[in-house]
């Protein structure tokens, strides 16, 4: 397959324009479109308004996923909260957010605040991942066992293009075909593993031909056409419901920021590449579509933005809020059934503390 012939079928719905692509149909219909564009906006404030916190010292390292939020929120919107599980890297936080996992608990995490960060019971969302890839296996092993349980359920979990390139990734990737794990592989091919760009990570002329190795299928899409990951994301997870087992989809996308709040882009990245990514921006996109329809507005826009930065405040001010870890932290929510050594010394510790 030429370089060429993977772009062409690249799915799209939406052009960076805002218009419609002719002769494409989509699932997401524009009330579900118009919540999706909420919730894209929110990451981003969020972004904007922690990245300020973290300057300040007040937050810790940070990734941003501004530019990828059509991806990240097209993606969390096509499984059901209530049976699927999720099992994220570092950069997919609004997604777990949308997922069930409330803001003000992973505002505490990176706050430094252990109990108050604990994923509450019944969110079914895996903690976040730095060790790149390491979450890929338990993804293939959770969306296995789900099957052997007979549980109607699918796992998706998210990688970057810097990802694939781990062991790790083609180890989970060929136990879930061997398997057929209902699990959905969704890696954001934002163009950058930190500063060592796509091009020299790999020869082939698109990450989703990987999958035709391990005996299934890959998909590429714009992934800043929310509309587009949507359709490809339910289509992947139905077919894993149905026993169809996993499906590995690269969402072309641009990280439009720094790779984490250590790091500075305008070192290796070229401004013209930047400013093309910009033309793409996934929220514009959409917001000119539905403003096309009617349905968008500055308005609208107005009071929504106030209305998201009033919800990310509250969640932040909560965590703020929350207490302090204390030398019992260092023990609890460690092990289900401590045994009788670790009781030993936390009882040690917490006796000579005055």
């Amino acid at each position: 397959m030429s370089k060429n012939s993977a772009v062409q079928k690249r799915h799209s719905v939406l052009a960076a324009d805002g218009t419609r692509v002719a002769g494409v149909q989509s699932r997401m219909e524009e009330e579900f479109l118009l919540e999706a564009l909420g919730w894209m906006m929110k990451s981003r404030l969020y972004d904007q308004r922690v990245i300020a916190l973290q300057r300040q010292g007040q937050f810790g390292v940070y990734s941003p996923g501004m530019g990828q939020e059509a991806s990240i929120i097209g993606s969390a919107m096509a499984v059901d909260p209530a049976r699927d599980w999720m099992v994220p890297q570092y950069r997919e936080l609004m997604a777990t957010v949308h997922h069930g996992l409330p803001l003000e608990v992973i505002s505490a995490q990176y706050l430094g605040k252990i109990g108050p960060a604990r994923i509450p019971e019944g969110v079914k969302v895996l903690p976040s991942q730095v060790s790149i890839a390491a979450q890929l296996p338990h993804a293939t092993g959770l969306a296995w066992g789900l099957r052997l349980r007979g549980e109607d359920a699918v796992v998706l979990t998210y990688i970057g293009e810097g990802g694939s390139s781990e062991g790790d990734f083609h180890e989970a990737l060929n136990l879930a075909g061997v398997t057929q794990a209902p699990v959905v592989f969704f890696l954001q091919n934002n163009q950058w593993a930190i500063s060592t760009s796509r091009r020299v990570q790999s020869a082939t002329p698109s990450f989703s031909l990987r999958a035709a190795g391990y005996g299934f299928e890959g998909i590429e899409v714009d992934g800043n056409d929310v509309m587009a990951v949507y359709d490809v994301v339910v289509t992947a997870v139905e077919r894993a419901r149905a026993g169809g087992g996993p499906t590995l989809i690269e969402a072309v996308t641009y990280r439009m920021s720094f790779h984490n709040t250590t790091d500075n882009p305008s070192l290796y990245r070229d401004p013209a590449e930047y400013q093309e990514a910009l033309r793409r921006d996934p929220i514009e996109r959409v917001q000119k579509y539905l403003a096309g329809l009617g349905l968008w507005d500055q308005g609208r826009e107005a009071n929504l933005t106030d209305e998201l930065r009033h919800e990310i405040d509250s969640a932040l001010e909560a965590a703020v809020a929350a207490p302090l870890p204390g030398p019992s932290d260092l023990f609890d929510n460690i092990y289900a059934h401590p045994p009788e050594r670790v009781l030993r010394q936390r009882a040690e510790l917490l006796d000579g503390q005055v």
